[in-house]
């Protein structure tokens, strides 16, 4: 697995902080939030040639069933087993936060499980964290996290 720069995990704690905002990073956050976007509905379709060109082999997901899935491989596996897979699927990006190539993408999703899958039909919200690493002159997917919310909070 390729490792994170050095301090990203103070970045992520404190990213407001040290993340660059505003318009000079305007552009990007339009190109990450089509990246972020176009992942949403590779997941939806279970369309594994464009995940495949998103996400980093070594991606590692802190998935809502919660086990920590460590490769995209794995990923696409659980898809083919019907492990990942929606009959609605909305994501909301809400935060861009903008390091040295890289940037984090927080926001809500709300989706619905179909049918063979962990909590089939039921609507479920939930938060997610996506890192995006720019690899040569690609940006993909390598590192993200989504939990579902619990109910009455």
């Amino acid at each position: 697995m390729k490792a994170l720069p050095p301090g990203v995990l103070l970045f992520l704690a404190t990213g407001v902080a040290f993340g660059q905002q505003g318009p000079a990073n305007a552009a990007l956050q339009e190109q990450i939030r089509k990246l972020d976007m176009a992942h949403a509905r590779a997941i939806f379709r279970s369309d594994a040639a464009a995940l495949d060109s998103l996400m980093d082999d070594d991606v590692t997901v802190n998935h809502p069933t919660n086990r920590i899935v460590k490769e995209k491989k794995e990923l696409l596996q659980l898809m083919k087993q019907g492990v990942i897979r929606y009959t609605s699927f909305e994501r909301s990006p809400e935060t861009f936060l903008f390091f040295k190539d890289m940037v984090v993408v927080m926001g809500s999703e709300v989706v619905v499980p179909a049918a063979g899958a962990p909590n089939a039909g039921k609507k479920l919200q939930r938060r997610y964290a996506n890192v995006w690493m720019l690899q040569g002159s690609k940006w993909r997917l390598t590192v993200r996290h989504a939990n579902n919310i619990c109910a009455g909070i």
